[in-house]
């Protein structure tokens, strides 16, 4: 017995099927693996930097050099990501990347309190043995699609 309703189909075809098939599958597998195991931990977290600022005169000569230990916030965590099968990219996959980074930015002026002259002396004359620098740190972080510096 002969079975009459399987269509005939040529081994392109057959390809293409098996593509749409795997693709399907993979597909399906990692929209669940992104769905149970990625979670978005973007914040903001205080952190501490140690800053060094040089002054030059007009000449280009170094008159001074200030350096000091500053608490500054930071952007730190993951994004959801993800990368799916597409027929229509021309490396066969579609690429969604986000990033954890600032959506907001606050100036600060910061006093470095540690000075010395070009030689290493420590500076204590008044307005010479401190500098205000302005900073401009996260105040808010948030996942941003990779790449979008349009904000």
């Amino acid at each position: 017995m002969r079975a009459e309703y399987l269509p005939q189909s040529t081994p392109e075809q057959a390809r293409d099927m098996l593509y749409t098939v795997f693709f399907g599958v993979l597909s399906v597998t990692y929209v669940y693996c992104v769905n149970e195991m990625s979670e978005e931990t973007c914040e903001t977290l205080p952190s501490e930097l140690h800053i060094t600022k040089e002054e030059y005169d007009e000449l280009g000569r170094l008159q001074r050099t200030c350096n000091g230990e500053i608490a500054v916030n930071k952007c730190e965590g993951s994004c959801k990501s993800q990368v799916q099968p597409s027929v229509i990219t021309p490396t066969g996959f579609l690429k969604e990347c986000y990033c954890c980074r600032e959506s907001f930015l606050r100036e600060r002026i910061i006093t470095l309190l540690h000075c010395y002259d070009p030689d290493g002396v420590r500076l204590t004359g008044e307005g010479r043995n401190s500098m205000d620098i302005k900073l401009r740190e996260p105040s808010e972080c948030k996942c941003f699609k990779c790449g979008d510096f349009s904000r």
